[in-house]
């Protein structure tokens, strides 16, 4: 899967998108450090090959993380800064939860994020549905980028000696 590159400095404004998930009882916001427990439950049960990238997330102060929750239970996740500088991702949302608008209101959270720290670019890592990436925030596949960082890494599962 091949990374892509998006302009920071030409995103939608999520505002509106967070407004009527709020209004309908989904909160899109800033992960806190307390939560670190329920989110990497939700994360392990759910998407657990991200596990360890959502738990790099946490350990900035505050946490390089967005949730998405409703009736106090995590429906998703999107991480930046986690497994690289000026990296988004990883990012999922439950099964249940898909098809009304969360992934992209974290999506642009993050990346506005990124940009509030100077950065004019960045780099989706790994990218699965590059289609979203592009239509959302005109996301570009960077040419031979496929590993990219995500060569050789080893799994949960590998051997030890």
């Amino acid at each position: 899967m091949a990374d892509m590159l998006v302009r920071l400095y030409a995103l939608p404004d999520p505002a509106a998108e967070r407004e009527r998930l709020a209004a309908a009882g989904v909160l899109c916001r800033k992960a806190e450090s307390l939560e670190r427990q329920a989110v990497l439950r939700f994360v392990q049960a759910t998407f657990p090959h991200w596990a360890d990238e959502v738990g790099a997330a946490f350990a900035s102060i505050p946490p390089n993380l967005f949730v998405a929750t409703e009736a106090g239970a995590v429906t998703g996740f999107a991480a930046y800064n986690a497994t690289r500088p000026n990296f988004f991702g990883p990012t999922g949302v439950a099964e249940s939860h898909r098809a009304r608008g969360i992934g992209r209101v974290l999506l642009l959270q993050c990346l506005h994020a990124l940009a509030a720290e100077g950065y004019a670019y960045a780099i989706i890592g790994g990218v699965g549905p590059a289609r979203f990436y592009e239509r959302i925030v005109g996301a570009t596949l960077i040419p031979d980028s496929d590993p990219g960082i995500y060569r050789d890494m080893l799994s949960p599962e590998a051997p030890h000696e």
